[in-house]
């Protein structure tokens, strides 16, 4: 098995409402997360997002607008997660995104990975996640989109 890259994306989905996608855990039930995943070798950032949300979730990112949020999260990796890593390697660096969807989509959940998804109001949705990075980076949803709708778009793809 190839070690993960402790560099990852986390992506906040959502439409012009401010409507975000949670994805539950498949591995930890009651978890819910944004759609994340760990950087391939060779990939660029933007790459990693695109991969990862089609894979979560069957949605093809290069049709809609991906940000790249120019943020940066560092946290040590869970425990329970850290086998999947090369010994020794204990923190992550996370980058965040945002996708707009002009509304709710129907997802393809990869059920290895997710049990069931939903559309929540940003805040309700703020609320529901286990991560710390997750929920911060929502909570900022209403200044980026309120801040990007007065700018030219600036799709990263």
């Amino acid at each position: 098995m190839a070690y993960k890259i402790p560099i990852s994306v986390l992506v906040v989905v959502y439409t012009p409402a401010l409507e975000v996608l949670l994805l539950e855990r498949a591995d930890r039930p009651g978890f819910w997360q944004s759609v994340t995943g760990s950087q391939d070798s060779g990939e660029t950032l933007e790459q990693t997002a695109v991969r990862e949300i089609r894979e979560e979730t069957g949605i093809d990112a290069r049709q809609f607008r991906l940000i790249d949020w120019d943020r940066r999260n560092e946290y040590e990796i869970y425990l329970r997660w850290r086998h999947r890593y090369e010994p020794g390697v204990t923190r992550n660096t996370e980058h965040v995104f945002g996708l707009e969807l002009p509304q709710p989509l129907p997802v393809v959940l990869a059920p290895a990975e997710h049990l069931r998804y939903a559309w929540l109001p940003w805040r309700a949705a703020a609320d529901k996640v286990f991560s710390w990075s997750n929920a911060e980076a929502i909570r900022e949803l209403p200044q980026r989109v309120a801040v990007a709708r007065h700018e030219p778009p600036q799709s990263t793809i």
